[in-house]
């Protein structure tokens, strides 16, 4: 019998999926470049959040061997309701894999590593210890890659989260994901302001860290919503702010509410940086790790540019 991937949502009603309208559509750019990344992420027995959570981009990300490593198995231990990665008891964490995503690092010539991990409640410090070995290993075998970590929230983990800001990465992400509203539907074991709370204490400790937070459309939110998570995440100094749309993943998750339009994530994006954010993408395809290597060098000129008028306190 094969086990399900979601088996708190068994029992769930059925949720018809919605056909995608036209403008959400990717292609393989370089079949060669596609398959070379997926042999190297199978050989070293990796997890990528392109694979789990059924990215719609990846075949775009891997043609450019551009890949999300997941850290600490590829079971979590939420059961949010919009996430396709499986959920269940996890595995012992392998001593190896900080050693590994360094290697292939290395082997894709990554100039810009996104190293995220699925939520483990079970560890006594949230897997925060591993997260800081693996940004570390990267880190001394790759001296020039920039590293940005998409993190759980640790929540009830205590001061746990500031080994992850102690091994510096470059950029700290940790996703809103959807309005306060709908958490206890969507992120059931998670807190709205916990969330807000560690980014803004990431950035209090270590102002040089780029912090980074998104947000889904489509979920039923409504626009004055987005624009309350828009403040709470400026007044929690996050630099840079990414929208895109939910995708539902299977007939057992979440119900999608509406297909968004880009232009309405044009003008959220306008919005947005109207507000006061250093960057921001919006777009339907746009997720975390999306263009990450891109826009984080955009972010950072854009820093650099203003720190000669306004330098770091």
């Amino acid at each position: 019998m094969i086990k399900p991937r979601h088996p708190e949502k068994v029992n769930k009603p059925n949720n018809p999926l919605k056909k995608k309208p036209k403008w959400i559509r990717t292609k393989i750019i370089d079949t060669q470049n596609f398959f070379k990344t997926k042999e190297i992420v199978n050989q070293k027995k990796l997890n990528t959040v392109c694979q789990e959570a059924n990215c719609p981009n990846i075949a775009e990300c891997w043609s450019k061997k551009h890949a999300t490593f997941m850290i600490m198995g590829d079971i979590c231990t939420r059961a949010c309701s919009f996430c396709n990665v499986k959920t269940g008891k996890p595995s012992f964490l392998d001593p190896l894999e900080p050693f590994k995503i360094a290697q292939a690092t290395k082997e894709l010539n990554l100039k810009h590593v996104v190293i995220t991990s699925v939520d483990r409640d079970d560890l006594h410090d949230g897997g925060a210890s591993h997260f800081s070995n693996v940004i570390l290993e990267t880190k001394k075998i790759n001296k020039n890659t920039t590293v940005e970590v998409l993190t759980p929230d640790f929540l009830r983990k205590g001061e746990a989260f500031k080994k992850v800001v102690d091994a510096e990465p470059d950029v700290f992400n940790h996703n809103i994901e959807t309005v306060p509203g709908l958490y206890r539907e969507i992120r059931p074991g998670s807190r709205y302001f916990a969330s807000v709370n560690l980014l803004k204490t990431v950035k209090e400790i270590n102002k040089k860290i780029f912090t980074k937070s998104g947000i889904m459309l489509g979920l039923g939110e409504t626009k004055d919503e987005v624009i309350q998570v828009m403040d709470d995440l400026l007044s929690a100094n996050v630099d840079f702010l990414t929208i895109g749309q939910y995708l539902q993943p299977t007939i057992k998750h979440h119900p999608l509410q509406r297909y968004v339009h880009p232009d309405e994530f044009k003008e959220l994006k306008e919005l947005a940086l109207s507000k006061g954010f250093l960057i921001v993408a919006s777009s339907p395809l746009t997720r975390s790790s999306y263009h990450a290597d891109e826009d984080f060098y955009k972010m950072k000129k854009l820093r650099e540019k203003q720190a000669k008028c306004h330098p770091l306190q």
